[in-house]
C-alpha cells in the first residue's frame, strides 16, 4: 500500500504532457511476417520422423497441416507476405497499441522508461489471433472445414473458433481439464463462435479413453490435449490439426507483434535496453522478441531479452535441451527443445497457457545460442504484479501476461537500484477477464504457489527418447 500511496498523493497534471499511446495507421501494418531463422548463426536442428528418427519430409506432414502452412514451417526466407485477406481481418484490431506505463513508473519510482505492446485488443482479448486467422485461411484455401486442436488457458480455442467463424470451419477444441473447469466462460465464448469445446483427458479419443481409465480425476495437460487433437486430425482426410504455439510457422505469424513495435518505439523516440515477454511454448515471447532478435543479429542495437516462465513448469530454467514428443501419446515428429519430458503433467496453476512440458523449438534454440535469458517467478508473486499494474494502468493482465508484468516490474527494480534510465519493453499478451475467479482466489488467500513434483519430472526426463542424431 506504501507504493499505491505514494502515487495517490502524486498530482495527476504531471502526467498531461506525457504520451502515452503511440498508434499506427492501418496502412502502416507490416506487410510481410519475419523469420528469425534466416538470420540465426546456427541452423535449427532438423524436425525427425517419430518413426524412423530420420528428418521429416513434407509430405509427412500432410495429415496435419495444408502445404502452405508446411511450406512456412521448413522455409529459411527473412521475409513471407501476409496474405490481403489475412490482412483484412488483422484490420479489426491491428495495428494493436503501445503504451508507455507513465503511472506504473510514478508508483514504482523507478528512472526507467517502461512500454508495453497491448495484445488484449484483439476479439479474442490476446495475441492467439495473430496466427488462428492465418492458419484458418490457409486451411480454408486448400479445402479444409473441420479443424481439430488443443488449448489451455483458452486464449488459443478462443481465437481458433474465431477464425473458424470467419472463415466456415467447424473446429474441436480439446481444453485441458483444469483450466475447462477454472475458466466456464473461455468454453462459453468458442461456442458463441461455433465450436466445440471437449474437457481433454476426454472419451472422445482413444488416447483420452487410455488416460482416464488410469486416472479417472486426471487434470489433463497440453501434451494429452494435443494426443487428443491430432488422433481426430489423421483419421480424416478432410480434417486438419491446428496449432497455437510452439511450431515455426506460428511464431514466423507472431513476428507482427515486433515489427509494429519497432516502428512504435521509434516513434517514441526510444530504443528497448530490456524486452521481457512470458514463455509457455514460446509464441507470445517470440512474436514480440524475435525481429528484434534479429535486428542486432544484422548489425543493428542489441536488447537484452529476458524470458519469463512458471516456476512450477520451468522448461527453459529446469528442462533438458534434447529431442522430444510434442504430446504426451507420441504421434508428433520429434524436436530438439528444452523439455520437461513429454510425461510430464504440470500442477494445476491458474496460467494454462504456461503448463506446456516443451518450448518452441526455435525460442530453445535461440536460447542455447545465448541471445536471450530466462527467469522463473512463483504465482502468487506474478499476481502481486498483475494487480500494481491493473491499479495504476488501469488492464487486468491473464495470469500469463502477468509474467512478463512481474519480469518488466523487477528489471525497473533494478535500474531503480542501479540508478540507470533503462527503457523497458514488455509484451502484455492479453487480458483477465475470463480469470476473475483466479483473482478472487488470490485476494482471499486461496492461490497457492504449486510445486512440481520432483519425482515426476526426473521419471519423465528419464523417459525421454533415444535419438541417434
Amino acid at each position: 500500500m506504501g507504493i499505491l500511496n505514494t502515487y495517490n498523493n502524486t498530482n495527476s497534471r504531471d502526467f498531461l504532457f506525457m504520451q502515452t499511446k503511440f498508434l499506427l495507421e492501418e496502412s502502416q501494418m507490416p506487410k510481410y511476417w519475419y523469420n528469425l531463422q534466416a538470420d540465426l548463426p546456427e541452423p535449427l536442428p532438423a524436425v525427425l520422423h517419430p518413426g524412423t528418427q530420420k528428418p521429416v519430409e513434407p509430405s509427412d506432414l500432410e495429415p496435419l497441416f495444408p502445404m502452405a502452412l508446411i511450406e512456412q514451417e521448413v522455409t529459411t526466407e527473412r521475409e513471407i507476405e501476409i496474405p490481403e485477406p489475412v490482412r483484412d481481418v488483422y484490420n479489426l484490431w491491428r495495428p494493436a497499441p503501445l503504451y508507455r506505463a507513465h503511472r506504473l513508473e510514478k508508483a514504482l519510482g523507478t528512472p526507467a522508461k517502461i512500454f508495453y505492446k497491448y495484445e488484449g485488443v484483439s476479439p479474442a482479448g490476446s495475441h492467439k489471433p495473430n496466427t488462428a486467422i492465418p492458419q484458418a485461411f490457409y486451411n480454408r484455401e486448400a479445402g479444409i472445414r473441420t479443424l481439430t486442436t488443443e488449448t489451455g488457458a483458452g486464449q488459443w480455442g478462443t481465437s481458433l473458433s474465431f477464425a473458424g467463424s470467419l472463415f466456415d470451419i467447424d473446429v474441436t477444441v480439446f481444453q485441458v481439464r483444469v483450466s475447462y473447469n477454472q475458466k466456464p466462460y473461455r468454453r462459453a465464448v468458442m461456442e458463441t463462435y461455433g465450436a466445440k469445446c471437449v474437457a481433454s483427458p476426454s472419451e472422445l479419443t482413444e488416447f483420452g479413453r487410455k488416460v482416464l481409465a488410469e486416472n479417472p480425476d486426471h487434470t489433463g495437460s497440453l501434451g494429452i490435449a494435443i494426443s487428443e487433437a491430432v488422433e481426430l486430425a489423421v483419421q480424416d482426410p478432410n480434417t486438419k490439426y491446428a496449432l497455437g504455439s510452439v511450431l515455426n510457422h506460428v511464431l514466423l505469424h507472431q513476428s507482427i507483434i515486433g515489427l509494429e513495435a519497432m516502428q512504435q518505439m521509434e516513434m517514441a523516440d526510444c530504443w528497448p535496453d530490456v524486452i521481457v515477454g512470458c514463455t509457455g511454448g514460446g509464441s507470445n515471447f517470440a512474436g514480440i522478441a524475435f525481429p528484434f532478435m534479429g535486428h542486432a543479429l544484422r548489425g543493428g542495437e542489441k536488447s537484452r531479452i529476458v524470458a519469463v516462465e512458471p516456476s512450477a513448469c520451468p522448461t527453459l530454467t529446469r528442462g533438458k535441451y534434447a529431442y522430444d514428443y510434442g504430446d504426451t501419446a507420441h504421434m508428433t515428429p520429434l524436436t530438439k527443445m528444452h523439455t520437461l519430458g513429454s510425461g510430464f503433467t504440470p500442477p494445476g496453476f491458474h496460467a494454462g497457457g504456461l503448463r506446456y512440458h516443451g518450448m518452441a523449438p526455435l525460442v530453445s534454440h535461440a536460447k542455447e545460442l545465448g541471445l536471450f535469458d530466462a527467469v522463473s517467478y512463483t504465482q502468487r508473486e506474478c499476481f502481486e504484479a498483475g494487480v500494481l499494474f491493473a491499479k495504476n494502468e488501469g488492464i487486468v493482465p491473464a495470469p500469463e501476461a502477468n509474467h512478463a508484468v512481474k519480469g518488466a516490474i523487477d528489471e525497473a527494480l533494478r535500474c531503480k537500484r542501479e540508478g540507470k534510465e533503462e527503457v523497458i519493453l514488455f509484451n502484455l499478451c492479453g487480458h483477465g477477464h475470463f480469470d476473475m475467479a483466479a483473482y478472487t482466489s488470490y485476494f482471499a488467500g486461496e492461490l497457492s504457489d504449486h510445486e512440481y513434483d520432483e519425482q515426476e519430472l526426473a521419471m519423465a526426463l528419464s523417459g525421454l527418447p533415444s535419438v541417434n542424431a
